[in-house]
């Protein structure tokens, strides 16, 4: 009679670990706050490490878990939050004003360093024993691996600064991120193993599809906010139901999008878009304060949330397990993979940006060979997406056949 079950009591205690080591590091976070090298997201992974080896020690090597990851806690409710604040916080002015080169990075680009990683990928693993992955997996791993995370490079990146580059690096990775989502669901219904003219037309066709109706789902939703709130006003007479208007529809975009099978990341990012630059205006001063940092504190928790889940995952037993019977041919695999990230993305940066300043009349419109640099280096970090994707793909599948 109210009295909490073993298993009951078991998930209260690992989700109290979990709010208190957010709580540190948040408050570690604050500290090292100084500190260019020492972002939230690596304090974050290092006291997920620590936490994960005490709790090995604890369990006397059975788990380094305090939670199981689960594919819908993270797609459904860690990463909307991440992507919508993401669009809500972009700086309109520069993002549209380099939108071209942006989209031309984000989409475009992934595209190339997907095909470059995949049939490298084909090609190199193929003859080597490393499990039974077919070529569907050998492009999955080209979305994954296609999907940058450039939240770390913009720790080091001042926008008052460098706000082109910032803007470039910004607005790629947000768009690469939707992309690689895109493309990673398109190959779900495509079979590798009946390759022709007409399949590789469906499958751009089916990719131009998911990314055009993502992207109109998210506007019209962002315009349908704007307009019930201007229309009616509700702020007028609650500061609360307006706030919670605007985050529920924000939401609604995202499983709107899910439902209907297409990108949540893309319909959710511009729906941020159309939101903060129609529906924020149309609120009460003190709705849009409250807005802005509900939305930006949720994005934290999530992404830290994460990264510590990360650091715990990082020393899973079973994994290890899996390595240990061949290390060389593990640390092989991963070596090959680093070198496949950094030439697909050097196979885009670098020609992209020769073409983009084609079209530019001033030299400071036109990207320089150190910030393209800068561009390529900002690319070769992973973060929540490809971890999710990868996850997805493989965890729950097909982990018995993979070696790492």
């Amino acid at each position: 009679s109210g009295a909490l079950g073993t298993s009951d009591h078991a998930s209260v205690v690992s989700i109290t670990l979990f709010v208190a080591l957010l709580c540190a590091c948040i408050v570690l976070g604050h500290l090292l706050e100084e500190n260019r090298w020492l972002n939230e997201s690596i304090t974050a992974l290092i006291i997920g490490l620590c936490t994960g080896v005490v709790i090995l020690m604890t369990t006397k090597g059975k788990s380094s878990h305090v939670l199981v990851f689960s594919e819908d806690l993270f797609f459904i409710y860690l990463l909307p939050p991440i992507i919508f604040n993401a669009g809500f916080q972009v700086k309109k002015k520069q993002f549209f004003r380099n939108f071209m080169t942006i989209t031309l990075f984000g989409a475009v680009g992934t595209m190339m360093s997907f095909f470059t990683i995949s049939l490298a990928a084909i090609a190199i693993f193929s003859r080597m024993n490393i499990g039974t992955l077919d070529v569907s997996d050998f492009l999955a791993i080209g979305a994954i691996f296609s999907a940058t995370d450039s939240v770390c490079t913009l720790q080091v990146l001042n926008q008052d600064e460098t706000p082109f580059l910032y803007s470039l690096v910004f607005g790629e990775g947000v768009v690469n991120d939707a992309t690689s989502v895109v493309l990673f669901n398109a190959l779900q219904n495509f079979d590798p193993n009946q390759i022709d003219a007409i399949v590789i037309l469906k499958f751009l066709g089916n990719f131009c599809y998911l990314f055009v109706s993502s992207t109109f789902l998210g506007v019209f939703t962002g315009l349908l906010s704007a307009y019930v709130i201007k229309k009616l006003y509700i702020g007028r007479h609650s500061t609360d139901r307006e706030v919670a208007l605007v985050m529920l529809m924000a939401y609604l975009s995202y499983m709107l999008a899910e439902l209907l099978d297409l990108s949540g990341i893309l319909t959710v990012f511009f729906c941020g878009i159309v939101m903060s630059h129609y529906t924020w205006h149309n609120v009460t001063e003190s709705s849009r304060v409250t807005t802005k940092h509900a939305f930006a504190t949720l994005s934290f928790i999530a992404e830290t949330f994460l990264f510590l889940y990360v650091g715990m995952d990082a020393l899973d037993i079973e994994k290890w397990k899996f390595a240990s019977d061949s290390p060389g041919k593990s640390i092989g695999i991963s070596s090959i993979l680093l070198g496949l990230v950094l030439v697909g993305r050097a196979a885009f940066v670098f020609p992209l940006s020769f073409l983009s300043n084609l079209t530019k009349k001033t030299e400071l419109e036109k990207i320089s060979w150190r910030q393209q640099i800068v561009i390529w280096w900002a690319g070769l970090m992973r973060g929540a997406v490809s971890i999710a994707l990868a996850y997805n793909k493989f965890l729950f599948c097909k982990l018995n056949s993979l070696p790492w």
